[in-house]
């Protein structure tokens, strides 16, 4: 990873915006399919790592990880 990289994280249902705290100051923004989008720049790859294991702490589903700058997706695992 460069110096910081913007990055995308979509989970299933909606988030208020009072978790961009949580989330270190990323932007939170609800999706019409019903999703949350938490975006921003993320320092480093323990960073990532650490908003993701935030995300598992809240237990909720994982749909997909997006550095927007490359346009690369990591799809998360779901389960039904």
């Amino acid at each position: 990873m460069n110096e910081s990289e913007t990055y995308e994280i979509r989970i299933q249902g909606r988030l208020a915006d009072h978790w961009s705290s949580w989330f270190d100051g990323m932007e939170i923004a609800a999706v019409d399919d019903g999703s949350t989008l938490i975006r921003g720049a993320v320092a480093d790859q323990a960073a990532l790592h650490g908003l993701i294991q935030k995300v598992r702490d809240l237990g909720l589903p994982l749909l997909s990880v997006t550095n927007t700058q490359t346009g690369h997706a990591q799809e998360g695992a779901t389960s039904s």
